[in-house]
């Protein structure tokens, strides 16, 4: 949520940075400032009233006490108007204040004085691009075959249970993910990053501080008779972790890492673009996130950055690095990297993380606040990334390490999987 006072300050700085998001609504902006002004004026109302009901209180006693029981009487019929009053304006009070709430949390984040203005993926930098996107020979099976082939993923048996979007994984399928999953949380621990065991349901506050909620409302999975969420991300449980927290200057970075399976509705998404693990409804991911000072954030959001492209380095996958232009951006966010692999089967570019830089947007909506060394209360920094998201990663490993004997097993992940190979 963006901070109410630099709406009040800086107004136009604000809508030229939403403008790079081809933000549409620009009234609810005013509509913030009206009524937090409509909320300022009634407050001091109420603060005035407050006042004079309380020096009234002290001079009825006065009065009677000297013996004056008309003007106490008269003073006594004051007071009880200015209670009546009193309830009047907090109940107006309380109207705006829910008011304004309303307008505030439908405003997406301000991005980053450097991200451009764009409105799609085609308008995203390309930063960087590591390894050899190189076609395969003829014959090369795309990620649903091999899977078929060698009995690692059953989507049809996934539709008999729950329905599309919902793989098995079986056998050496099963291993495989467990092995990546377990090589991202011990390379995220090695890094300092501590693991949490997370739920995988959410309450509605939850999904308000980490910004799904209301944006993303349509986009998860809702169980009514709980009134509870399942998990798009560990970033949602990992974060409000630290909701109504004041934490301490000298306790930066605080650095999380879990994994989780991820729930997510993808309304709207059909066609090739869905086919076998390109985009699923549950999926497997570890997440990474950091609770940062200001003066910090873009420091550290580079080094996660950096952190999830080594990652893909040690899996030999050849990938890209995008920086997203306003109009591809997260609603919460203020950067984002992406990451993409190249799938050669398919020839195209599969996003399997984002890094992303919230500023204060989370944490002021979470109320995570820190104390400086000088005592005075700050809003800290929140920044997540996926490390990674395993749906399309596995997708990529198994497309482009395929050979007549089998599928190459990365070096990094034998330890783990037990065999070079899978066949």
């Amino acid at each position: 949520m963006l901070l109410l006072q630099n709406i009040r300050e800086n107004k136009e700085d604000v809508l030229q940075r939403l403008a790079k998001r081809n933000f549409k609504q620009p009234e609810l902006v005013d509509a913030v400032l009206e009524a937090d002004s409509q909320r300022r004026q009634l407050q001091k109302e109420l603060d005035d009233t407050l006042a004079r009901a309380n020096a009234i209180a002290k001079e009825v006693g006065i009065l009677f006490r000297e013996g004056k029981k008309e003007e106490a009487d008269a003073a006594k019929a004051e007071s009880a108007s200015l209670k009546e009053k009193t309830k009047e304006l907090e109940e107006k009070l309380a109207a705006r204040e829910i008011e304004l709430h309303n307008a505030l949390v439908l405003i997406p984040n301000t991005p980053h004085a450097s991200v451009v203005q764009g409105y799609g993926s085609d308008d995203n930098e390309i930063v960087g691009v590591f390894g050899e996107a190189t076609p395969m020979p003829e014959g090369t099976l795309p990620h649903w075959e091999l899977a078929k082939k060698y009995d690692l993923i059953d989507f049809e048996l996934g539709v008999k249970i729950t329905g599309a979007g919902f793989p098995v994984y079986r056998g050496q399928g099963a291993k495989f993910q467990r092995a990546l999953i377990n090589y991202f949380l011990d390379e995220a621990t090695k890094q300092g990053y501590k693991e949490h065991e997370l739920p995988i349901m959410i309450n509605k506050e939850s999904g308000y501080g980490t910004g799904q909620l209301p944006d993303k409302d349509g986009q998860m999975y809702y169980v009514p008779e709980d009134d509870l969420y399942l998990i798009p991300t560990a970033e949602v449980p990992l974060t409000n972790l630290y909701r109504d927290i004041i934490l301490k200057e000298e306790d930066f970075p605080v650095k999380m890492t879990g994994y989780t399976p991820c729930f997510r509705r993808e309304a709207g998404s059909y066609g090739k673009d869905v086919r076998g693990l390109n985009r699923l409804h549950q999926f497997d991911k570890v997440e990474i996130v950091q609770l940062q000072h200001p003066d910090k954030s873009y420091e550290t959001l580079e080094q996660m950055k950096d952190y999830v492209a080594g990652l893909l380095k040690n899996l030999e996958l050849p990938f890209r690095i995008l920086k997203l232009c306003g109009g591809d951006m997260g609603f919460t966010s203020a950067m984002t990297y992406d990451m993409e692999v190249f799938s050669a089967a398919q020839q195209k570019w599969l996003e399997v993380s984002s890094v992303s830089n919230f500023e204060t947007f989370q944490a002021n909506r979470l109320k995570l606040r820190f104390k400086d060394k000088q005592g005075r209360m700050q809003i800290a920094h929140t920044l997540n990334g996926s490390a990674l998201a395993l749906p399309r990663i596995v997708a990529a490993l198994l497309e482009n390490n395929q050979g007549p004997d089998g599928i190459k097993v990365p070096d990094v992940l034998v330890p783990y999987f037990g065999a070079k190979i899978i066949n």
